[in-house]
């Protein structure tokens, strides 16, 4: 809006160096939409053109500077007011002066570190973006544009099995057991149940993956739980010695990888919820803590020569990545370790 021939003079479009051809990932926002904005990874030039476009021909547009910046930051909910930033880097496209025509202008921020996953979550956002600046007396003309990063891992050397027991005395005795402890996104958890003892009388079991999302520090965390995936194991009552086979495929849902105290503003932990119900309407509960993490082997050929570039370390045509193999007393079960199932190319 214009009082007295006071406003915004001019529009501004921020243009991306090769968004044609890049990769665009989604990402909700605060009230549960979903976007889609280009995909980066750590290390990875972003770079582009400025457009700057007077709304009027003929018009001219006095500024104090123009400047665009690169900026991570995490917000997080319950303080609006303070936006924590762990990237700032600046550009200047103008000095001071006078646009009397549409101009552009090239912008490069070379390598830049971008060391966490984009994230929108029940109480705090971690994002970057792109702002661009024209200073002006009055009011500045402000835009800015999202891009999503993600973060990629290798797969973990060490990947044991997860064993563990549940049992109330001489009423009930279950071992379960997972193939491993650290999962990437596309993956398939492989399990057994056996039931050594059963002298209750239980209606089903369920395998639910819970996500924790914890803010703040000390006595001021706060965490949101939410149960991401419900998967129904057994239905009716079981007998002693009998096995039930678990196989959950997690590419069907919304997961993200583990984050763990990020900036030291808040984390996001996955477990693996095992509950029984018995008869008369009585829970138990043996939760268990899993990782989950981006796998970089399907990385577009594209996006390795772009790391491989920036960052030597990460093997550009990496073989393909097998899991490690489960240990000899581990679930009998064949472990499916091609683990492309419901892998996208």
């Amino acid at each position: 809006m214009s009082f007295f021939g006071f406003g915004q003079g001019a529009e501004v479009d921020i243009v991306l160096d090769g968004q044609d051809s890049r990769k665009t990932a989604e990402i909700k926002t605060e009230d549960g939409k979903k976007e889609w904005y280009y995909l980066y990874f750590d290390g990875e030039t972003v770079s582009g053109k400025v457009n700057v476009t007077l709304k009027k021909s003929g018009s001219k547009l006095e500024h104090q500077g123009i400047k665009i910046e690169f900026i991570g930051q995490i917000e997080l909910y319950y303080d609006r007011g303070n936006h924590h930033e762990f990237t700032s880097l600046v550009k200047e496209l103008a000095r001071p002066g006078e646009l009397t025509h549409n101009s552009s202008y090239n912008f490069e921020f070379q390598q830049v570190e971008k060391p966490y996953e984009s994230y929108t979550g029940a109480n705090v956002r971690l994002r970057y973006f792109l702002r661009v600046t024209i200073v002006k007396r009055l009011t500045d003309i402000v835009k800015e544009q999202d891009i999503v990063v993600h973060t990629l891992s290798q797969y973990p050397d060490m990947n044991n099995s997860i064993k563990m027991e549940v049992g109330i005395e001489d009423c009930l005795h279950i071992e379960f057991e997972y193939n491993k402890s650290k999962y990437h996104l596309k993956d398939v958890i492989v399990g057994k149940i056996y039931f050594l003892l059963v002298r209750i009388k239980i209606r089903y079991m369920e395998l639910a993956i819970v996500r924790r999302e914890s803010t703040g520090a000390g006595p001021n965390t706060f965490n949101e739980n939410e149960t991401i995936a419900k998967y129904e194991i057994m239905d009716g009552a079981p007998v002693r010695g009998e096995s039930i086979p678990i196989r959950l495929f997690l590419s069907g849902y919304e997961l993200t990888p583990t984050m763990r105290d990020i900036n030291k503003k808040f984390s996001v932990r996955y477990y693996l919820n095992l509950v029984l119900v018995d008869e008369e309407e009585r829970r138990y509960f043996k939760q268990q803590e899993i990782t989950i993490f981006r796998r970089a082997d399907k990385v577009k050929r594209s996006y390795q020569a772009s790391m491989h570039h920036h960052q030597p370390n990460l093997q550009r045509d990496n073989p393909k990545l097998k899991p490690s193999p489960v240990e000899e007393n581990s679930t009998p079960e064949k472990d499916g370790e091609d683990d492309d199932e419901g892998e996208d190319s």
